[in-house]
């Protein structure tokens, strides 16, 4: 089931996503679903986003990653305000098709605090398990 969302730059109707990756895709109760955003050379998990079948039909298209902003209920695309943009180098789902892993080639810092990651001088105190051998 694919939604639409009001107050949103909405494509022509002849423009939708693959109906082939659409099939795959698990969304959740209001149609979006886990973009994961890497960066393509070092590894580093950048941010995680929320996408509907739009926003990465827009993605997949131009080569800029677009998010649809649950607060806002529009879509965004990354960079377009701070100049730090995201340019796709891949898109793989996982074995559920519930979530989108993006690596891409960041210009800036990915967070919208400024820092290289969302997940920069955030971590949480955690007693770390030794594996057993």
């Amino acid at each position: 089931m694919s939604t639409s969302h009001s107050g949103s730059n909405s494509s022509s109707e002849t423009e939708k996503l693959d109906p082939q990756i659409a099939q795959k895709l698990k969304r959740d109760a209001n149609g979006l679903f886990a973009a994961i955003v890497q960066q393509h050379d070092t590894g580093m998990v950048l941010m995680l986003g929320w996408m509907d079948d739009e926003a990465l039909r827009r993605t997949l298209s131009s080569g800029r990653v677009t998010f649809y902003s649950r607060s806002r209920q529009e879509y965004w695309r990354k960079g377009d305000t701070s100049g730090h943009a995201q340019y796709l180098k891949s898109a793989a789902l996982d074995c559920d098709g519930d979530a989108l892993l993006l690596t891409v080639d960041q210009v800036g810092a990915a967070c919208h605090t400024g820092t290289q990651s969302c997940f920069t001088d955030r971590e949480l105190p955690a007693t770390i398990g030794h594996r057993p051998s």
